[in-house]
């Protein structure tokens, strides 16, 4: 299992938007160093004054190897997001839905459980 938070920005149109990112992944093994593994971020958008709150959130589902300081892993993904866009002039909600992929890797420099 894993979970955290990212903090960046996020660019739809012209402007750049402050972003808060919630994620988490499990991962079964299927094999001795096989993984199948399933992860989720939602990243969040808060309000500003000129547009509202938006929404990006991601799954994906991962076929991946493992080895005894880290892992890696990779599969298809989705998508939904709604959002404010904004341009030079024009700003609006963008909303939708969409298939990408998703790859992960994963070293652990101290342990999988932070000891060693």
């Amino acid at each position: 299992m894993s979970a955290g938070v990212s903090l960046g920005w996020l660019q739809a149109g012209t402007v750049s938007r402050l972003a808060v990112g919630p994620h988490a992944g499990i991962s079964w093994p299927i094999q001795r160093d096989i993984l199948f593994t399933v992860h989720d971020l939602c990243t969040i958008l808060p309000p500003t004054q000129e547009d509202g709150p938006g929404v990006y959130n991601q799954t994906s589902v991962d076929i991946g190897y493992a080895w005894k300081d880290g892992n890696v892993s990779a599969g298809p993904s989705v998508a939904f997001y709604v959002m404010p866009a904004c341009g030079v002039t024009l700003c609006g909600r963008v909303g939708g839905l969409a298939v990408g992929g998703h790859a992960q890797t994963n070293a652990y420099v101290a342990g999988p459980l932070g000891c060693r």
